[in-house]
Formats: C-alpha cells, structure tokens, sequence
C-alpha cells in the first residue's frame, strides 16, 4: 500500500485504469446508441436442417456429367433428431450434380438432411453436408492438450482469454452489428474489450502489459484511420464477397456493409497485434533487466533493432495469411485473360489487398508505439522490481 501511494504505483495503477474506464464508457454508449430501434426480423428461411445416420446404401454406379465421369450413389438415412426422429428417408447424391468430394457415403456417416419442397410441393430430403462435429472436437481436445501440455500454467489462461474471446465476439459484436450499429465503432470497443481482458489474464497485472496494451489501442485507431481513407480513396463498398449479398437478404437489420469490412480489417488485424505488441514489451523488459543503466533513447534504439525483425516476419505472416485464404479467387482470376490491372481493380481482389496493406501498417506502427512506451514506462520501474518482473 505504501508503494502504491508512490508515485511509481500511481503510475501503475493510472494506465489500467484510464484503458478500463474508455472501455466502460464505451461500452455505455454502444449500448445507448439509437437505443429503443429494434432491428427488424428479417425474412423467414423456409429451411429445416436435422441430423442423419447414413444406415444403408440402396443404389452405386457411375454416371457422366459433362465430361466428367463420378459416383452416384441412392442411399437411406436415418433422422436422429426433431419431430421425424427415427424416420427413414432416401437421399440421391451425384446422379444430378457436380461433386467437390469424390468419396462416397458410407454406412454409418453422420450427415446434415435438409428438407425442401419439391417438383409438386411435397417435402424432400436432400443432402445438406456431412456433419464433421466429431473430428472438429478430436482435432480441438489435440488442440488443447498440446497447449497445455508445452505452455502449462500460462497455456490454460491462454485458452481461457481464447474462451472470452469469443465470448465477447459472440455476445457483444456480431449483436451489436446486426441490431444495426456502426461496425466500425462495436469493431474498436469490441477489439479493446478482448484485448485488455485477454492480455491481462494471460500475462498479468505488470508494466509489460500496460505498454502492450497502450500501444496497440494506438495502433488500432491508426489501422480504422487508414482504412476508413483508403476504403474512400479506392471506393470499396463491401459487396465483394457473396456473403455480403446474402446477409443483406437474411437480415432485416440496417446492416452497414462497408462499415463491416472496415471492422473486419480491424478485428483481423488485433489478432497479431497483440502478439507483436507484447513481445516488443517483454524485449524492452528483458533488456532493462539486464543493463538498469541504458537510458530511454538506448532502450528505444535497442528495442527497435529488435522489433524491426518482428515486423519484417509478422508482416510477411500477414501477407501469407491472406493469399492463402483468398487461392482459389486468386486462381481464378489466374486463369482469366484479363491484365492484371484489371483484375486488382475488382472489387473482391482490392478488398483484400487493402486489408493486407492497412493491417501491415497497424503492424508496423504498432512497433515504434510500444517500444516507446514500454522504454518509458519501465525507466519509471524500480530496477529492483524489474529484475523481479516475470
């Protein structure tokens, strides 16, 4: 207690809580804005999707489409669930369509059986997709396991920030975003939500993390800066992707399209920058450690030699991240005998090369921001206390 009244510890106490009560504040306001404006229900799916158990293969041949020869196969299901649990239907796969997986079904497949209507208006089973929820749950219990198992103590609050993660996605921004508010403001709350929450239950209460999270608050109002500029300056408005058309079909919220792609190049973007920004913390950290006489330009100059490494393998993983989500569109186009200026003046090709160049620079700026800070920060730290930081 007598530290905290230093004014060391005020200094440690002021930043948490100047981020935490912006966070308060903002989400007060989130929550008030255009308060009492329900969105509106959108337009009924008439779409009813079960679960099903492939019990017997009824019929199997070949048939050519094209000129392309596949499997075809006729064969029964049983519903598991809903008011025709335990009903048998059949459901014909490849005789009338193109199949992406060449595998066929086997007895004892789960699947997902949708039900629709008809040539004359009766209801007809078809195959919606194979239900994948039992090798997704092996693959994330590996997942957790290998975690815990390599990272221990500080791997579980890892995964615990990871559940409130998503916890904050699923209850705070997707909601906001479809009762009609701006994307790009729920995006900002939202990301300082999961960052202050995640950063500080994984690494602690310590000046390593305060600087971590100040610089990447930072970086993130520079990355929604840049890309609310560039998506104006290369008039982008969102509906390069097919989803897009089809939430504004489904939802009968105002959604804002071109605020959403601007909120999605933030949220995208925190997910490396959190990681940058906290080990540019810890360099700074570890090198006060062990010199307690280098002054804040020698930190600075140190820590940057370091972070410009961070920054030339981050960006390049950023980079890579994106091309390697956007292959098949880049194949396509690939394939195409348009000039490639041309294609990367279309719409779903810029978007995604704003989002990789406007997240580099949050990346990059988020460097310098930090290093700053946890220079200055630390400087302020008894040498005591930072020898004894963890």
């Amino acid at each position: 207690m007598r530290r905290i009244l230093q004014g060391e510890g005020l200094l440690w106490l002021a930043v948490p809580i100047v981020v935490l009560a912006g966070l308060a504040l903002g989400w007060a306001v989130s929550i008030s804005f255009e308060r009492g404006q329900e969105p509106e229900a959108g337009p009924p799916v008439d779409l009813q999707v079960v679960e099903g158990e492939v019990v017997a293969i009824l019929e199997e041949g070949e048939v050519v489409l094209g000129d392309r020869v596949q499997t075809y196969q006729r064969v029964e299901v049983e519903i598991l669930e809903g008011p025709d649990r335990g009903r048998r239907v059949e459901i014909e796969r490849g005789r009338q369509q193109l199949l992406n997986d060449p595998r066929g079904l086997r007895v004892g497949d789960r699947l997902l059986v949708s039900f629709g209507a008809g040539p004359l208006g009766e209801s007809t089973p078809f195959l919606w997709d194979v239900l994948r929820t039992r090798p997704l749950a092996l693959l994330f219990g590996l997942f957790v396991g290998v975690t815990l198992l390599v990272s221990g103590w500080k791997g579980a609050r890892s995964l615990l920030g990871l559940a409130i993660s998503l916890a904050v996605i699923l209850s705070f921004i997707l909601p906001q975003i479809l009762a009609g508010r701006d994307p790009v403001w729920v995006s900002v709350v939202g990301s300082a939500i999961l960052l202050s929450t995640t950063l500080y239950l994984v690494h602690g209460w310590s000046v390593k993390t305060h600087a971590a999270v100040l610089g990447t608050l930072v970086a993130l109002v520079l990355t929604a800066l840049l890309a609310h500029v560039f998506l104006d300056v290369t008039r982008l408005t969102g509906f390069g992707s097919e989803e897009a058309m089809f939430l504004t079909q489904l939802s009968g919220a105002d959604i804002q399209i071109r605020g959403l792609l601007l909120g999605g190049i933030i949220i995208g973007t925190l997910g490396v920058l959190d990681d940058l920004s906290i080990s540019q913390s810890a360099a700074i950290q570890e090198l006060r450690r062990a010199d307690p006489r280098l002054a804040w330009r020698a930190l600075f100059g140190r820590g940057m030699n370091i972070g410009r490494d961070h920054i030339a393998a981050t960006v390049n993983t950023l980079v890579l991240a994106y091309v390697g989500a956007s292959l098949p569109l880049l194949l396509l186009f690939l394939l195409s005998d348009q000039p490639v200026v041309h294609l990367i003046s279309r719409e779903m090709v810029a978007e995604e090369i704003v989002r990789t160049l406007v997240g580099s620079l949050g990346l990059i700026a988020a460097v310098p921001l930090t290093t700053a800070l946890a220079a200055w920060l630390v400087l302020r730290q008894p040498v005591a206390q930072a020898r004894e930081a963890s």
